[in-house]
């Protein structure tokens, strides 16, 4: 969806990008104008409803931009004569961030797979395993009985057998698949292998040390990346470090009675797979939440509250603006 409008030698634009929409409902709760419309986000986010989780009234848009400062998730670009203002210094800039220290990484892909959004690449070079896994290893012809265990007792598969008729007539060793373990040595009846595996005779020292180096590359889509967290919570070795866009709490109702198994309103909202239904409650993992409230729109009960304490946008020239985006926090 985009709106433009033409105000003399100024054109404004207003583009939403469903896709990275969350339906936390910000836009909507700061409009001045109210004419953005939060769709009902359940069954959207369910799959239910096909439609997108905001409507803008183009007629009753100022395009005064306010709604794309407030998105802390870039679903809403505002443009001003085809330069986002999200590069112009008279406009609020958020300071969450999300990075990744590429010297620390060490591509074990954690982050990858836990991250909610798709926002992260890994690439990685795994060593050769035939710099790592080397020996020698042969079958005498002379001994070799055709018995055929060898070939069916290979973990890696590495040995074949060509039979004429009932009888093995070749018997062949793939060094590219054998990882030198010794089982065909071992059993063998007839002594007829000879094999060594140079790591198990010398150790690690036989191995040079750029031959076990992983190498790679990361990725962090700053389009898709929502700031959650996630990256950090389960990186092993701290290489990501995220600011978040607002710091408070999420707390429930005094009275609210979840009835997490038999709704899961919250728990299928949720952009950052923060809150999870366990013993029939909501528990949310505070680490990993971004505090949108998506949640609390999508709770039938009403149960559930944001506290928003400080809200990580900073160049609020305007007063009124000050005052409308004031009331996204205590």
């Amino acid at each position: 969806m985009s709106t433009v409008e033409r105000n003399g030698d100024q054109i404004r634009s207003l583009n939403y990008l469903t896709e990275n929409c969350v339906g936390c409902g910000i836009c909507s709760d700061i409009c001045p104008t109210t004419a953005i419309k939060l769709n009902p986000i359940l069954p959207i986010a369910r799959g239910l409803l096909k439609m997108d989780y905001i409507n803008i009234n183009e007629d009753d848009c100022a395009l005064c931009g306010l709604c794309a400062s407030a998105c802390p998730f870039s679903a809403l670009e505002f443009a001003i004569n085809d330069k986002n203002i999200k590069y112009m210094e008279e406009y609020p800039k958020w300071t969450h961030n999300s990075s990744i220290d590429d010297d620390t990484c060490i591509y074990c892909g954690a982050c990858e797979i836990a991250c909610p959004r798709d926002a992260i690449n890994v690439a990685r070079t795994l060593p050769q395993r035939k710099d790592l896994v080397t020996g020698e290893i042969s079958i005498e012809d002379e001994k070799c009985i055709s018995c055929g265990i060898c070939e069916e007792m290979c973990p890696a598969e590495a040995i074949t057998t060509k039979r004429d008729q009932k009888q093995i007539s070749d018997i062949k060793v793939d060094e590219n698949k054998c990882v030198y373990c010794l089982i065909c040595k071992r059993i063998c009846p007839a002594d007829a292998i000879k094999a060594v595996c140079r790591i198990c005779s010398y150790g690690e020292q036989d191995l040079d040390p750029k031959d076990t180096e992983i190498t790679g590359n990361i990725i962090l889509s700053e389009y898709s990346c929502i700031n959650c967290g996630w990256c950090q919570e389960v990186c092993p070795v701290d290489a990501a470090e995220i600011t978040k866009p607002f710091e408070g709490e999420i707390v429930f109702q005094e009275d609210f009675e979840c009835k997490g198994e038999t709704c899961h309103a919250c728990e299928d909202v949720c952009p950052c797979n923060a809150i999870k239904i366990e013993d029939n409650k909501s528990v949310v993992n505070s680490k990993v939440c971004v505090l949108c409230g998506a949640c609390a729109k999508a709770c039938p009960q009403n149960g559930i509250i944001i506290n928003r304490y400080k809200m990580n946008l900073e160049n609020i020239r305007s007063k009124s603006w000050q005052r409308i985006l004031s009331g996204l926090v205590e």
